[in-house]
């Protein structure tokens, strides 16, 4: 097993920043006219389709562009990073199996699948260093294992904190366990955003819209996985990769926006 984590993670280190990339905003840019903590959480439910039986919770403590940010997960597939993100532009929900394609013959929720639900990428909730999109799959700097506690403080962008202001924020937790092997396979074929990453890898997992929090615990309806609506993994060297990444995604969002 350790073997097999080891490859993987190099295989993931190699392939670099592929996932879903919003435009890159500097972390550090402040503005926000917002002032005063203000707290946000989710549950965390399994993505439909992808045969994941994990769960976690989410929060952020918001002060201006000041965000702390927890997530609490156990029951995902152990020995493997997890990519995770705050995910914002897309219609604030978390996908439905309505949303799910056909991959390598079987039914599930690939990455792009869901991006119409929850959008793009916003901030990489990574452990230390750059939280930008830019480091989307920067798998030594993702929490790894079945089950973790994450926290850190980081500062977000302008866009991101106000997606979480306006309850249209995302949390996504990546990588599945379709076939119940207990490692990434092929079983869902290659990743549509990079052929040298099995579509597991980058599928999402887990999932939960962020609302502000009620007096007294998270707010109601936070964790569904239904149709909410619209209210208001990278190593240095595989810098080149994410141009390619980038291009894709945002064509992607173009045209579920109804664009050119």
């Amino acid at each position: 097993m350790k073997k097999i984590a080891a490859t993987t993670l190099a295989a993931l280190t190699v392939a670099g920043t592929t996932l879903a990339l919003a435009p890159v905003a500097a972390a550090g840019d402040m503005g926000s006219e917002h002032s005063g903590s203000e707290a946000f959480s989710t549950t965390l439910n399994p993505v439909p389709t992808n045969n994941v039986t994990g769960s976690g919770t989410a929060r952020i403590h918001l002060d201006g562009n000041k965000a702390t940010v927890t997530v609490d997960v156990k029951g995902l597939l152990g020995g493997v990073p997890h990519a995770q993100h705050i995910h914002i532009d897309g219609q604030g929900r978390c996908p439905t199996a309505a949303d799910a394609g056909v991959h390598n013959g079987k039914k599930s929720m690939s990455t792009s699948d869901g991006m119409k639900a929850y959008g793009m990428i916003g901030t990489s909730l990574t452990t230390s260093g750059d939280n930008t999109p830019t480091s989307a799959l920067a798998v030594d700097r993702f929490p790894m294992g079945s089950a973790f506690h994450y926290e850190r403080t980081q500062t977000v962008t302008d866009d991101v904190a106000k997606s979480i202001r306006a309850n249209n924020a995302v949390i996504v937790v990546h990588g599945i366990d379709y076939d119940g092997s207990g490692k990434f396979t092929n079983v869902l074929g290659a990743s549509e955003l990079d052929p040298k990453l099995p579509q597991v890898a980058t599928s999402p997992a887990l999932c939960g819209v962020m609302r502000e929090q009620m007096s007294g615990g998270v707010a109601a309806g936070a964790g569904s996985t239904q149709g909410l609506q619209h209210t208001g993994l990278m190593s240095a060297g595989a810098a080149a990769i994410a141009v390619g990444g980038a291009g894709f995604l945002v064509a992607r969002r173009r045209k579920a926006n109804g664009q050119a």
